[in-house]
Protein backbone atom coordinates (compact mmCIF):
# COMPACT_ATOMS: atom_id res chain seq x y z
CA UNK A 1 0.00 0.00 0.00
CA UNK A 2 1.10 3.55 -0.72
CA UNK A 3 2.88 5.22 2.19
CA UNK A 4 0.62 8.05 3.33
CA UNK A 5 3.69 9.96 4.46
CA UNK A 6 4.30 10.91 0.86
CA UNK A 7 2.77 13.91 -0.86
CA UNK A 8 0.92 13.11 -4.07
CA UNK A 9 0.73 15.76 -6.81
CA UNK A 10 -1.87 15.55 -9.58
CA UNK A 11 -0.96 17.50 -12.71
CA UNK A 12 -3.12 17.95 -15.78
CA UNK A 13 -5.18 20.46 -17.73
CA UNK A 14 -8.68 21.59 -16.73
CA UNK A 15 -11.13 18.75 -17.31
CA UNK A 16 -8.53 15.99 -17.12
CA UNK A 17 -10.22 14.40 -14.10
CA UNK A 18 -7.88 15.54 -11.33
CA UNK A 19 -10.73 16.60 -9.05
CA UNK A 20 -12.60 13.32 -9.45
CA UNK A 21 -9.48 11.24 -8.85
CA UNK A 22 -8.27 13.31 -5.90
CA UNK A 23 -11.60 12.76 -4.14
CA UNK A 24 -11.44 8.99 -4.72
CA UNK A 25 -7.77 8.77 -3.72
CA UNK A 26 -8.47 10.77 -0.58
CA UNK A 27 -11.06 8.17 0.45
CA UNK A 28 -8.83 5.19 -0.39
CA UNK A 29 -5.64 6.58 1.20
CA UNK A 30 -7.33 8.39 4.13
CA UNK A 31 -5.44 11.61 3.47
CA UNK A 32 -6.97 14.98 2.50
CA UNK A 33 -7.24 16.22 -1.08
CA UNK A 34 -6.18 19.86 -1.31
CA UNK A 35 -7.63 21.80 -4.24
CA UNK A 36 -6.15 25.25 -4.74
CA UNK A 37 -9.51 26.64 -5.82
CA UNK A 38 -11.23 25.33 -2.70
CA UNK A 39 -8.59 26.50 -0.24
CA UNK A 40 -8.49 29.97 -1.80
CA UNK A 41 -12.27 30.22 -1.40
CA UNK A 42 -12.06 28.93 2.17
CA UNK A 43 -9.28 31.34 3.05
CA UNK A 44 -11.32 34.23 1.68
CA UNK A 45 -14.34 33.16 3.73
CA UNK A 46 -12.27 32.79 6.92
CA UNK A 47 -11.82 36.53 7.36
CA UNK A 48 -8.12 36.10 8.16
CA UNK A 49 -5.53 38.68 7.14
CA UNK A 50 -4.31 36.25 4.49
CA UNK A 51 -7.87 35.66 3.30
CA UNK A 52 -8.55 39.38 2.97
CA UNK A 53 -5.38 39.80 0.94
CA UNK A 54 -6.37 36.96 -1.39
CA UNK A 55 -9.92 38.31 -1.72
CA UNK A 56 -8.67 41.77 -2.69
CA UNK A 57 -6.47 40.28 -5.43
CA UNK A 58 -9.24 38.09 -6.83
CA UNK A 59 -11.78 40.92 -6.69
CA UNK A 60 -9.37 43.08 -8.70
CA UNK A 61 -9.19 40.35 -11.35
CA UNK A 62 -5.51 39.72 -10.75
CA UNK A 63 -3.62 36.43 -10.45
CA UNK A 64 -2.55 35.17 -7.03
CA UNK A 65 1.25 35.41 -6.91
CA UNK A 66 3.51 32.43 -6.32
CA UNK A 67 4.50 33.78 -2.90
CA UNK A 68 0.90 34.21 -1.79
CA UNK A 69 -0.15 30.83 -3.17
CA UNK A 70 2.74 29.21 -1.29
CA UNK A 71 1.58 30.87 1.94
CA UNK A 72 -1.96 29.59 1.45
CA UNK A 73 -0.68 26.05 0.77
CA UNK A 74 1.56 26.03 3.86
CA UNK A 75 -1.33 27.31 5.96
CA UNK A 76 -3.44 24.37 4.78
CA UNK A 77 -0.67 21.78 5.18
CA UNK A 78 -0.14 22.84 8.80
CA UNK A 79 -3.58 21.53 9.69
CA UNK A 80 -3.83 18.32 11.70
CA UNK A 81 -5.35 16.18 8.95
CA UNK A 82 -2.25 16.66 6.77
CA UNK A 83 0.20 15.21 9.28
CA UNK A 84 0.15 11.83 7.50
CA UNK A 85 0.20 13.19 3.95
CA UNK A 86 -1.96 14.95 1.38
CA UNK A 87 -2.98 15.08 -2.27
CA UNK A 88 -2.29 18.36 -4.11
CA UNK A 89 -4.71 19.15 -6.94
CA UNK A 90 -3.73 22.27 -8.88
CA UNK A 91 -0.49 22.99 -7.00
CA UNK A 92 2.27 23.57 -7.91
CA UNK A 93 1.44 25.43 -11.12
CA UNK A 94 4.85 26.98 -11.70
CA UNK A 95 8.45 25.86 -11.32
CA UNK A 96 8.89 28.49 -8.61
CA UNK A 97 6.08 26.88 -6.61
CA UNK A 98 7.62 23.44 -7.21
CA UNK A 99 10.97 24.63 -5.82
CA UNK A 100 9.21 26.06 -2.77
CA UNK A 101 7.39 22.77 -2.14
CA UNK A 102 10.61 20.76 -2.51
CA UNK A 103 12.39 22.98 0.00
CA UNK A 104 9.47 22.66 2.42
CA UNK A 105 9.38 18.86 2.23
CA UNK A 106 13.13 18.31 2.12
CA UNK A 107 13.64 20.53 5.15
CA UNK A 108 11.44 18.21 7.19
CA UNK A 109 12.70 14.85 5.94
CA UNK A 110 9.54 14.14 3.96
CA UNK A 111 10.13 12.07 0.78
CA UNK A 112 9.88 13.84 -2.56
CA UNK A 113 6.35 13.91 -3.98
CA UNK A 114 4.95 11.35 -6.37
CA UNK A 115 3.68 13.17 -9.46
CA UNK A 116 0.84 11.85 -11.63
CA UNK A 117 0.39 13.76 -14.91
CA UNK A 118 -3.07 13.29 -16.47
CA UNK A 119 -2.84 13.33 -20.28
CA UNK A 120 -6.04 14.04 -22.24
CA UNK A 121 -6.49 15.40 -25.77
CA UNK A 122 -7.91 18.88 -26.34
CA UNK A 123 -10.87 17.36 -28.22
CA UNK A 124 -11.76 15.16 -25.24
CA UNK A 125 -11.42 18.00 -22.74
CA UNK A 126 -13.61 20.34 -24.79
CA UNK A 127 -16.25 17.60 -24.92
CA UNK A 128 -16.01 17.00 -21.16
CA UNK A 129 -16.10 20.62 -20.03
CA UNK A 130 -18.87 21.56 -22.44
CA UNK A 131 -21.07 19.11 -20.52
CA UNK A 132 -19.92 20.20 -17.04
CA UNK A 133 -22.56 21.73 -14.78
CA UNK A 134 -22.16 23.20 -11.28
CA UNK A 135 -24.58 23.43 -8.37
CA UNK A 136 -25.39 27.05 -7.56
CA UNK A 137 -25.49 26.28 -3.81
CA UNK A 138 -22.94 23.60 -2.84
CA UNK A 139 -20.60 23.93 -5.82
CA UNK A 140 -20.62 20.21 -6.66
CA UNK A 141 -19.84 19.34 -10.26
CA UNK A 142 -22.05 17.17 -12.49
CA UNK A 143 -21.82 15.96 -16.07
CA UNK A 144 -24.81 16.59 -18.29
CA UNK A 145 -25.97 13.43 -20.06
CA UNK A 146 -25.78 13.33 -23.84
CA UNK A 147 -28.97 14.74 -25.29
CA UNK A 148 -30.08 16.62 -22.17
CA UNK A 149 -29.11 18.55 -19.06
CA UNK A 150 -29.63 17.64 -15.40
CA UNK A 151 -31.45 20.61 -13.91
CA UNK A 152 -31.17 19.97 -10.15
CA UNK A 153 -28.37 18.99 -7.77
CA UNK A 154 -28.67 15.40 -6.51
CA UNK A 155 -27.64 16.54 -3.01
CA UNK A 156 -29.62 19.70 -2.27
CA UNK A 157 -31.96 20.17 -5.24
CA UNK A 158 -30.45 23.51 -6.27
CA UNK A 159 -30.33 24.59 -9.89
CA UNK A 160 -27.32 23.50 -11.98
CA UNK A 161 -25.70 25.93 -14.36
CA UNK A 162 -22.87 26.07 -16.89
CA UNK A 163 -19.85 28.17 -15.99
CA UNK A 164 -19.14 31.06 -18.40
CA UNK A 165 -15.68 29.64 -19.13
CA UNK A 166 -17.00 26.17 -20.02
CA UNK A 167 -17.91 27.07 -23.58
CA UNK A 168 -15.66 25.65 -26.37
CA UNK A 169 -13.90 28.92 -27.30
CA UNK A 170 -13.09 29.77 -23.68
CA UNK A 171 -12.02 26.18 -22.96
CA UNK A 172 -9.51 26.20 -25.84
CA UNK A 173 -8.05 29.49 -24.60
CA UNK A 174 -7.63 28.07 -21.07
CA UNK A 175 -5.99 24.92 -22.43
CA UNK A 176 -3.51 26.92 -24.48
CA UNK A 177 -2.61 28.99 -21.42
CA UNK A 178 -2.21 25.81 -19.36
CA UNK A 179 0.02 24.25 -22.01
CA UNK A 180 2.31 27.29 -22.04
CA UNK A 181 2.60 27.41 -18.25
CA UNK A 182 2.88 23.64 -17.71
CA UNK A 183 5.72 22.93 -20.15
CA UNK A 184 8.50 23.92 -17.75
CA UNK A 185 6.77 22.24 -14.82
CA UNK A 186 6.58 18.92 -16.69
CA UNK A 187 10.26 19.22 -17.56
CA UNK A 188 11.08 19.94 -13.90
CA UNK A 189 9.40 16.76 -12.66
CA UNK A 190 10.08 14.46 -15.62
CA UNK A 191 13.28 12.97 -14.14
CA UNK A 192 11.80 12.46 -10.71
CA UNK A 193 9.03 10.19 -9.37
CA UNK A 194 6.90 11.26 -12.34
CA UNK A 195 4.25 9.23 -14.17
CA UNK A 196 2.30 10.37 -17.24
CA UNK A 197 -0.90 8.39 -17.70
CA UNK A 198 -3.74 8.24 -20.20
CA UNK A 199 -6.65 9.93 -18.41
CA UNK A 200 -9.10 9.62 -21.33
CA UNK A 201 -10.44 6.37 -19.87
CA UNK A 202 -13.07 5.44 -17.35
CA UNK A 203 -12.73 6.76 -13.80
CA UNK A 204 -12.11 3.25 -12.45
CA UNK A 205 -9.41 2.48 -15.03
CA UNK A 206 -7.52 5.67 -14.22
CA UNK A 207 -7.84 5.05 -10.47
CA UNK A 208 -6.54 1.48 -10.87
CA UNK A 209 -3.44 2.70 -12.72
CA UNK A 210 -2.72 5.40 -10.14
CA UNK A 211 -2.99 2.85 -7.33
CA UNK A 212 -0.63 0.47 -9.17
CA UNK A 213 1.93 3.28 -9.47
CA UNK A 214 1.64 4.09 -5.77
CA UNK A 215 1.90 0.45 -4.74
CA UNK A 216 5.06 -0.03 -6.83
CA UNK A 217 6.57 3.06 -5.25
CA UNK A 218 5.76 1.81 -1.76
CA UNK A 219 8.11 -1.14 -2.29
CA UNK A 220 11.05 1.28 -2.47
CA UNK A 221 12.71 2.27 0.84
CA UNK A 222 10.90 5.22 2.38
CA UNK A 223 12.88 7.84 4.28
CA UNK A 224 11.91 8.14 7.92
CA UNK A 225 10.27 11.44 8.75
CA UNK A 226 12.15 13.03 11.62
CA UNK A 227 9.96 16.11 12.00
CA UNK A 228 6.40 16.93 11.05
CA UNK A 229 5.20 20.24 9.70
CA UNK A 230 4.92 22.74 12.51
CA UNK A 231 3.84 26.35 12.77
CA UNK A 232 7.51 27.42 12.61
CA UNK A 233 7.62 26.03 9.08
CA UNK A 234 5.69 28.95 7.70
CA UNK A 235 7.40 31.25 5.28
Amino acid sequence: MFSCRNVLILLGPPGSGKGTQSAKLSEVLSIPAISTGEILRRECQSGSDLGRTVQAIITAGQLVSDDLMNRVIVSRMLEEDCRTGCILDGYPRTVSQAHFLDDLLNGRGIPEPTVIDFAVSMKEIVARLSRRRQCSACGRIFTAPLGGDPVRCDFDGSILSQRPDDHPKAIRARLELYRQNARDLHRYYSRRDYHRIDAARSTDEVLDEVMMILQRGARRPVQKIETALTATAAY
